[in-house]
């Protein structure tokens, strides 16, 4: 084999093993073909639940609301006049579509500044901080998937004012998180996850 063609497949294979699958399992109605597709997801929710008492079917639900379970979401483009693009809506990147300034917070808090929104343990580590903070800034119950997403989307301050509110689509969003996490639930107990 000649040299040059050598280093062609070294930097082939090099670059091979830095790649990442992003892509959202294929069935997403079904919790148990999720973790089937998917183990490390339901590894990581569950060392999330283990830590902060996050129930795995709420993690589900919320990832499934924000990203589809699509590792580096990101929000729609803007367009001034239709056309000209003028960057994201917000800066909401990765599975829990964390906003630049609340991930820096996390990392900072946890000393864990290597933490990446794109990476599925950090992801789910990072939604059971956010929701403890949410036990503790507004006393809702982790499993109460409803208002602990109206709390993860507004922010602890906006559901504190009720912003939801005025957003009737938003409050209809939060109502099929809910009842994803109980249909989640029922299908990762059947299938002996959970």
């Amino acid at each position: 084999m000649s040299r040059p063609f050598r280093a062609l497949m070294l930097l082939l294979l090099l670059a091979s093993c830095g790649s990442s699958d992003y892509r959202a399992p294929r069935d997403l109605e079904n919790a148990c073909a999720i973790v089937k597709e998917r183990p490390h997801y339901l590894r990581a929710m569950q060392r999330t639940e283990r830590k902060y008492g996050a129930p795995v079917p709420v993690l589900m639900a919320m990832i499934h609301q924000e990203s589809k379970f699509i590792g580096n979401a990101k929000t729609p483009r803007s367009y001034a006049l239709g056309v000209i693009p003028m960057g994201r809506i917000s800066s909401a990147y990765g599975y829990s579509q964390a906003l630049d300034g609340t991930w820096e917070e996390y990392q900072k808090e946890t000393r864990n500044r290597r933490a990446r929104r794109d990476d599925i343990d950090d992801a789910t580590d990072f939604m059971g901080w956010y929701m403890t903070k949410t036990v503790q800034k507004n006393g809702i119950p982790m499993y109460d998937a409803r208002n602990q997403y109206l709390a993860y989307h507004e922010g602890h301050a906006g559901f504190r004012r009720g912003s939801y509110r005025s957003k009737g689509w938003l409050v209809n969003v939060a109502n099929r998180v809910a009842s994803r996490a109980q249909t989640y639930q029922a299908q990762l107990i059947a299938c002996r996850r959970y």
